[in-house]
């Protein structure tokens, strides 16, 4: 089976790289939507997903990736369509990237749940503070501006109580703009989740972090040392670093640009079906954002990968950023081909 993979693999990099652009990129004008009305967001969602898996090491509320303001610091601009995996480190991605329309694909259905959550909060949100407040379920502390630095406005929140009225409305509020405003069919043990991960935000506010669930020596950095980090030039690069860059991410999901999908990136479905969506609408993957799946994945998981990644409308230029770097997508497809030929495979 490996074997067979390769041999596709192979010849679709060979394909695509020889030429120096992507793999069926048409550069006629792209007709990605500017945006997508709920039956179409929720279709896209629920017909581009596989079965859901699970992830034990973590409930993953909360990534663990503090070099994602390095990597940021190297990305600009790109438009097209984006592609990433996880939590919240996506919208600093995007923030950075400006696509058209992203779609996040991860194996848990919790994930999907999660940027469900996410969701509701940015359009109920005005602005960053305000995003804060429904977030940790606190009040919104006096004086913060759109000026205020991100270091100041984590001080302010850090100073405030959780608010058991304020969870309780955030809840309410949640469920209400999902399911009866969007009209989404999320079932009830999707809307408990989503009650228990925001309890989770309320119960550890900004300390939350990677390892909530697990041992001590566990724990990873907290949302708010996420989200107050800073690159070399001391430039913090996370989605709150300015409220033009939570306003971004807020304008793509107030569009329903931002579509969480369950999938599996070794499985059969759910990346390529992404891909084929972006190539009917002649558009391209502008950036891949895959952290550190593949640690998690068996060499023909791996392989498939791979594979899933050689079917997807990239350009020459297309960047695939891991947890701690960024290298092009199509010197990740060529290292692939080696990888997945090595003996005993």
């Amino acid at each position: 089976m490996v074997d067979d993979w390769r041999r596709r693999l192979s010849a679709l990099v060979g394909m695509c790289v020889a030429v120096q652009i992507g793999c069926g990129l048409d550069f006629r004008r792209s007709t990605i939507p500017d945006r997508l009305s709920d039956a179409e967001f929720w279709r896209l969602s629920a017909e581009f997903s596989e079965p859901a898996g699970t992830f034990t090491h973590s409930d993953n509320l909360v990534s663990n990736e503090i070099h994602f303001v390095h990597t940021i610091r190297r990305l600009r601009a790109r438009g097209g369509v984006y592609i990433g995996v996880g939590p919240e480190q996506n919208f600093s991605y995007i923030a950075r990237l400006r696509p058209e329309m992203a779609f996040i694909v991860d194996i848990r259905r919790e994930n999907r749940n999660l940027h469900l959550l996410y969701k509701a909060l940015f359009e109920l949100s005005s602005d960053r503070a305000d995003f804060l407040s429904r977030l940790f379920s606190r009040e919104r502390p006096a004086g913060i501006t759109a000026a205020t630095s991100v270091g100041a406005m984590f001080d302010a929140f850090g100073a405030v109580a959780a608010s058991p009225g304020a969870y309780e409305k955030n809840v309410t509020v949640i469920w209400e703009r999902l399911a009866s405003q969007h009209g989404f069919p999320v079932t009830e043990q999707d809307l408990v989740w989503i009650a228990q991960a925001l309890r989770a935000f309320q119960t550890d506010g900004p300390a939350i972090h990677y390892g909530r669930t697990l041992t001590p020596d566990a724990a990873g950095p907290s949302y708010r040392t996420l989200m107050t980090a800073v690159d070399t030039s001391g430039t913090p690069r996370s989605y709150l670093a300015t409220e033009d860059a939570f306003s971004f991410v807020k304008d793509l999901h107030s569009r329903n640009a931002i579509v969480p999908v369950v999938g599996d990136f070794g499985g059969l479905h759910a990346l390529r079906a992404v891909g084929e969506y972006v190539r009917q609408h002649r558009g391209v993957v502008e950036a891949f954002y895959g952290s550190n799946v593949e640690v998690y994945l068996n060499r023909a998981k791996v392989a498939a990968f791979c594979a899933n990644l050689a079917t997807l409308p990239y350009a020459s230029s297309t960047p695939f950023i891991d947890n701690k770097t960024l290298h092009l997508l199509a010197s990740k497809l060529r290292g692939c081909t080696h990888s997945v030929a090595e003996p005993g495979l």
